[in-house]
């Protein structure tokens, strides 16, 4: 009896539902009208759209960016042998005994960082690797160097590393050009330096010119990485050059410990001239200051790791890495990093809010320093 009446209560359930499913399919079945009227909205929507693309009022065109931009400056300058491929990375000794140096004022980006005694040193980044200058005094390699250049697929030359680090650095394995062993004869001392009665290790130079040579010689790889064959930074657009938000900033000072850098705004060029310890810094062979459309100052952790003093430094900082971004005539506090103990991953930096921000086309200066050690004016 009890199965009886529920397969009674089943079958009236099951009727209903589908008198109901019946009703809604014709509710919402539009009519002939409905549907002409749809499909006339719908064209003439796309006829509106259309129009705007036209005049430029609704649809932005989006900018096209010419095959040849530098991948670490955003300007369209690279040799077309140069498009696609890998930037290269070099050590160069900056203390002002080894002043003044060439082959820097060609570098696309500057990165300055602490080593012992708290003197600094720099490695130049250039994008095209058919147009690398002779560059000296090239100094020797410390660990986080490496570790910022990977984000970039960068071929690394350097003249001697720190021993200590020997591990480390063969696991990342890079592409190193070495002037120890003087490979592939691009390295020597220059002698006119040596004449002069600069220290030795003031003297070593790596020519550039044969970089194009030595490389097809030895069947290393040229392309770029897939993940890195967009710009290394978020640009604005081709003509804009905006002034970040925030405060104005002329001047720039920079106390790294045993020595200082000091920016100075040259208004009419839009870029940062540098200073070492007060001294304009210049280019020995072209006599040109060294100028940047970009300034980064990004503070992190620095400590001293071992007798000799060498450092430790948070080389990808995190949501917590206070930097600022100058250019334009401004400055703005940011944030920066890497992917965590990810040395292939780009350097990013974000504005207060965590949005990655943009940054103006043209040559960057990148310090890592310690904290509060930079006043902007």
């Amino acid at each position: 009896m009890k199965l009886k009446k529920v397969m009674l209560l089943t079958a009236a359930f099951m009727l209903a539902a589908s008198m109901t499913a019946c009703s809604q399919k014709q509710d919402t079945q539009p009519s002939q009208n409905e549907t002409s009227q749809t499909e006339d909205s719908s064209e003439g929507k796309q006829e509106v759209d259309e129009g705007a693309a036209v005049q430029g009022s609704a649809v932005e065109p989006q900018e096209e960016i010419p095959a040849n931009q530098n991948l670490l400056t955003g300007v369209p300058d690279l040799t077309d042998g140069a498009i696609g491929k890998r930037p290269v990375a070099v050590m160069v000794n900056n203390v002002s005994y080894a002043m003044p140096q060439y082959g820097v004022g060609q570098a696309d980006i500057i990165f300055e960082i602490p080593v012992e005694g708290d003197a600094t040193r720099f490695m130049a980044l250039y994008g095209d690797y058919t147009q690398v200058p002779q560059i000296c005094p090239i100094r020797s390699c410390r660990y986080y160097f490496p570790a910022l250049s990977q984000g970039f697929d960068a071929f690394y030359v350097n003249w001697g590393i720190d021993d200590t680090m020997a591990d480390y650095l063969e696991a990342l394995n890079m592409d190193q050009i070495e002037g120890i062993t003087n490979t592939g004869g691009l390295f020597g001392r220059e002698q006119d330096r040596l004449n002069q009665g600069y220290s030795l290790e003031h003297t070593g130079y790596f020519d550039g010119t044969k970089l194009v040579s030595y490389i097809e010689s030895q069947g290393l790889r040229t392309d770029l990485n897939e993940d890195k064959k967009g710009p290394a930074f978020q640009f604005n657009g081709l003509e804009e050059q905006l002034k970040p938000e925030g405060s104005d900033c002329t001047s720039v000072q920079i106390n790294f410990g045993a020595q200082s850098s000091q920016f100075t705004y040259d208004a009419e060029n839009k870029v940062y001239l540098k200073q070492i310890n007060g001294d304009a810094q210049v280019d020995g062979k072209t006599g040109e200051q060294l100028a940047f459309t970009n300034v980064f100052v990004l503070e992190t952790d620095i400590s001293v790791r071992d007798s000799v003093g060498h450092k430790e430094i948070d080389w990808d900082g995190g949501t917590d890495s206070v930097g600022y971004y100058v250019s334009n005539g401004g400055v703005q506090k940011i944030t920066w990093s890497k992917d965590y103990n990810n040395e292939s991953s780009y350097l990013r930096f974000y504005d207060e809010s965590g949005q990655e921000i943009s940054i103006n086309r043209g040559k960057s200066y990148i310090a890592l320093n310690y904290k509060n050690q930079a006043v902007f004016q």
